[in-house]
């Protein structure tokens, strides 16, 4: 899934490449994934884009054309992703027939595509007049690169949940753009069980959370940065530490990194930098095995 620092490569990278270019055409292909009608696609038809901003995970298109200002927003959910072309392929797209959900023409002949893979489809569109029309956007929590979220603002937020420190850092209205990569990137810089309860943490605790997230989502954003949507998905999995690498080494400290397996996610950790050595059992309410 893409999270804050991909999605920020992609704001960048569009930004910079589309910013002042007229919307020619925008072809839906999976009707599920527009998820508002008013004002209708067809507003976007001879806007031009004068700005491309984040939102959390959201990226927000601002425009201004024959039909107001209307803004594409987008959420790329756990399976999608956007393709950009220098020439907008003119091959017609088939509803039902394509992992294609959206595809945009622009006057330069240039052009992209949002498309998601597998079947379960989470992708989502939205053109609205302003981006907080957008209820996942309404309901953020502070971006924690904002210069205006501190080391108070993250000790605010912890105070009193008696919630896994995983999810509080995965939940969206809590704290803007981190998912479950980054959520464990995170809790292994700050040598910390993803099972802590928010409101256990000491001031020692919140000191070394805060120094993780801050400095793991700035590196993070930074390799991301200039970088092609083409690129972003390999620069992430590149700068995992413990995420995704289970069996693996901790670079760390040597020692394996473990996995607990959900539904439909799972997480990573290091027992050895983590949990005092502990295996985590691999059952969604686990505890610490004993």
């Amino acid at each position: 899934m893409p999270e804050m620092p991909e999605v920020q490569g992609l704001v960048e990278f569009l930004g910079g490449r589309v910013t002042g270019l007229e919307v020619t055409r925008v072809s839906v292909a999976n009707i599920a994934a527009l998820k508002t009608y008013d004002p209708p696609v067809d507003a976007l038809k001879g806007a031009r884009i004068t700005a491309v901003a984040r939102h959390g995970k959201f990226v927000d298109m601002a425009t201004s054309g024959p039909s107001g200002e209307p803004h594409l927003v987008f959420h790329l959910a756990k399976a999608g992703w956007l393709r950009f072309y220098d020439e907008l392929p003119t091959t017609l797209i088939r509803p039902g027939k394509t992992p294609i959900a959206l595809r945009v023409a622009l006057s330069d002949g240039s052009g992209f595509d949002l498309t998601e893979a597998g079947t379960k489809k989470s992708l989502a569109v939205y053109v609205v007049r302003e981006p907080a029309d957008v209820p996942g956007i309404a309901r953020l929590g502070p971006d924690p690169l904002d210069p205006a979220f501190t080391r108070e603002t993250l000790a605010g937020l912890l105070e009193g949940r008696r919630t896994q420190i995983k999810g509080v850092l995965r939940d969206q209205a809590t704290i803007a753009g981190v998912g479950n990569a980054y959520s464990d990137e995170i809790l292994h810089a700050a040598k910390m069980s993803p099972y802590a309860l928010a409101s256990s943490l000491d001031d020692a605790d919140v000191d070394r959370l805060f120094a993780a997230m801050t400095d793991t989502l700035t590196e993070a954003v930074a390799e991301a940065s200039g970088k092609p949507p083409a690129e972003l998905k390999d620069a992430k999995r590149r700068g995992m530490k413990v995420h995704g690498r289970r069996g693996e080494k901790c670079p760390v400290c040597g020692d394996e990194v473990r996995s607990v397996f959900f539904a439909d996610n799972s997480l990573e950790y290091c027992p050895t930098c983590q949990t005092g050595g502990k295996i985590l059992a691999d059952r969604r309410l686990s505890r610490l095995l004993k």
